[in-house]
């Protein structure tokens, strides 16, 4: 989008109208990268530093967190500034930081950047977010796999940037179809128990599945539904035998959830009866802690849904630390650049 439909004064900020008819209220990436998702104030400060004379006034600015965590969402800040004269310094997406570390710096003129603080400190602090609950999951699985199952909990315009940052966080794979194929992999998902309460029997599905979904489609069966966990278990290997490769379990709330005494029934049924190469794959309401016991208990792989999409943002600040390059800083915080090592140059 060429520099110059961004926006720039109060005058266009006055005459711009959203078009008509549009059916969703998430901004495009056109409505983004033009500035329309920006507070207010920072096309007022870019309009009074022009008339002042400003304009051309290089600044660094530097982002810094308020608690620890692991970044996410370079790339997308990095996209925002795309033709600009900028030198822009981060983190790499998976680094670990700690609080007021330097997570970003850009250098450059403030007015070509400032109106776009409020977008790279949302999408830094949710994509770190993510980004940070999924590295707790990841520690807490250890090598056992676990997918995000967390787009359901979001407004389906960022679903696929959570998910993305749950896989930079640590997940193996996601369920949106969308964010899976930004990552250049493809979705992961069973099935859900609408397909079993429509046909009214789980085998039956189990057997359908196998006979249509494509072969590198892993064999991992819901067996919640209708019956006993265990009992299901044990029908679904007797009719899949060696193509079955799990079977998940998802029992509600309502009902205690999955516990790790379920977890061991159903492990130990399957091996007493010949069936040890079928894993136990778990979700519903998982954190680390149930995920770390229930692994212990014999689970295999995880779906983890709410913990991630949940995650609170991550608050982030922007803060000028020279100006024409003399140090400054407003009171409390202190001039000049704070150097952090593990800083890569972006642009």
């Amino acid at each position: 989008m060429p520099t110059s439909d961004r926006i720039s004064t109060m005058k266009q900020v006055r005459e711009y109208k959203p078009k008509e008819g549009r059916k969703l209220f998430s901004a495009s990436h056109e409505e983004i990268i033009d500035g329309l998702t920006t507070d207010v104030y920072f096309v007022k400060t870019k309009e009074i530093l022009h008339g002042m004379g400003l304009q051309d006034t290089v600044v660094t600015a530097e982002v810094f967190p308020r608690e620890e965590g692991i970044l996410a969402g370079v790339e997308e800040v990095i996209a925002l500034f795309e033709g600009m004269d900028l030198e822009v310094w981060s983190l790499r997406e998976g680094d670990a930081f700690k609080p007021k570390d330097t997570v970003m710096r850009i250098i450059g003129k403030y007015s070509d950047f400032g109106i776009y603080e409020t977008a790279l400190l949302g999408i830094l602090a949710s994509s770190s977010a993510w980004a940070t609950a999924s590295r707790r999951i990841r520690d807490a699985a250890g090598d056992k796999t676990f997918i995000s199952f967390g787009a359901r909990h979001l407004h389906p315009a960022v679903a696929p940037v959570m998910e993305r940052a749950a896989v930079i966080g640590g997940a193996d794979g996601a369920s949106c179809i969308l964010a899976a194929k930004l990552l250049g992999r493809e979705p992961k998902g069973t099935c859900p128990h609408a397909a079993f309460l429509v046909a009214g029997d789980t085998v039956s599905v189990a057997l359908k599945y196998d006979e249509l979904m494509p072969s590198e489609e892993a064999r991992i069966i819901l067996i919640d539904t209708f019956k006993d966990e265990a009992e299901e278990a044990l029908n679904v290997a007797m009719a899949l035998g060696d193509k079955l490769k799990g079977v998940r379990l998802d029992t509600p709330g309502e009902r205690g959830g999955v516990t790790t005494g379920l977890v061991r029934e159903v492990r130990a049924r399957l091996d007493q009866a010949g069936y040890k190469h079928v894993q136990i794959f778990v979700s519903g309401g998982l954190n680390p802690d149930r995920v770390r016991l229930l692994s212990e208990a014999g689970a295999d792989s995880f779906g983890v849904g709410s913990y991630i999409s949940g995650a609170k943002p991550i608050d982030m600040t922007m803060d000028l630390k020279e100006v024409g390059g003399r140090p400054i800083a407003k009171r409390g915080r202190i001039p000049g650049k704070i150097e952090n090592p593990a800083l890569v140059r972006f642009i």
